[in-house]
């Protein structure tokens, strides 16, 4: 497995995803998620990590923090293998919890906190655990919402700082919680290279400042950021697989159902490349931004069901050389 590239300074900002070995669950029982937040905490203490927000899933995990130090892969490496530890001993079993390297997402300043933390809490409605999220214990939703802390190191403040004007800070972020689905797509609108959440001169700074002068372009987020990619070109030979023609898309008032899957399937392989924005590909598209992401989130599930969907991704994938 190729090692994932972390771009490290103190004061980062990123957004942590892990997922259980082969989509298996990491918590075996509300006591299993109790020891997940003391060892969480156990990081915060140890590496000098600012914990804004969490959810705890059945098979995975989010959260939104800031390194104070360099630190990030330190700190998340030593969670990974404490906490599976820990678990392997109150269980009697061996081997690995999570799947591979855990996933981040740079994130450029706290102009984007207020968004991630409504799309973190709103994780356990999106997967039909609870109808409200008051119901949920296991995310740092009610510590905002109504000031119950239940644990000594989540920071809320800093996230709540930005909600001004506001006479009840927690019932506003209660509201605007709530309401954050319709605004969701928003948010992906500002993800580059999909691992930067930021303005592109928020990129160019990172690539001036970290990306080394003998880049590797098996490293992926290294290959995209050093790579000019023709997107026009790239999407030319993968519709002349496909069969169709890009403009057609762009042009048509409504897309056939026939040629929907199309149209899907370049659109996920332009996302990927992450060189441009949402906005960028629904204009390649006929789309409005948040369409972008939801036929990419459609398509994604469709292919975890449907085989030829997934041989036809692939494909497309070694077409271009994503």
């Amino acid at each position: 497995m190729t090692r994932a590239w972390r771009i490290e300074f103190e004061g980062a900002l990123y957004h942590v995803l892990s997922r259980g070995n082969e989509r298996r669950d990491i918590f075996f029982g509300d006591d299993d998620r109790r020891l997940f937040l003391d060892t969480l905490g156990d990081m915060t203490q140890r590496f000098e990590i600012d914990v804004f927000a969490y959810v705890l899933l059945d098979n995975h995990y989010h959260l939104l923090l800031r390194t104070r130090r360099a630190n990030l892969s330190r700190a998340m490496q030593w969670f990974g293998v404490t906490y599976t530890n820990r678990i392997n001993a109150r269980h009697s079993r061996s081997g690995h919890l999570f799947q591979g390297r855990f996933k981040n997402m740079l994130v450029q300043n706290d102009a984007y906190l207020l968004q991630l933390s409504y799309y973190i809490h709103r994780n356990p409605l999106r997967a039909q655990m609870v109808e409200r999220l008051a119901d949920y214990r296991w995310s740092s939703y009610r510590a905002y919402a109504y000031g119950r802390q239940a644990t000594d190191w989540l920071d809320t403040e800093v996230v709540l700082s930005e909600l001004v004007n506001v006479e009840d800070r927690h019932k506003a972020y209660r509201e605007k919680t709530q309401s954050y689905a319709r605004e969701a797509g928003r948010l992906w609108e500002d993800l580059r290279h999909g691992f930067i959440l930021g303005t592109e001169q928020f990129v160019g700074e990172i690539k001036k400042r970290f990306l080394p002068e003998t880049a590797h372009r098996d490293i992926p987020q290294q290959k995209s950021l050093i790579k000019e990619i023709d997107l026009e070109q790239v999407l030319a030979r993968a519709a002349e697989f496909l069969g169709c023609d890009v403009s057609g898309f762009q042009k048509a008032a409504r897309v056939s159902s026939s040629r929907i899957l199309d149209r899907d399937l370049l659109l996920y392989a332009a996302w990927q490349l992450g060189v441009r924005t949402n906005s960028q590909l629904g204009e390649i598209f006929g789309l409005t931004g948040s369409a972008v992401s939801r036929r990419v989130a459609v398509l994604r599930s469709r292919a975890a069901t449907d085989r030829v969907i997934r041989e036809k991704m692939a494909d497309i994938k070694a077409i271009i050389e994503i």
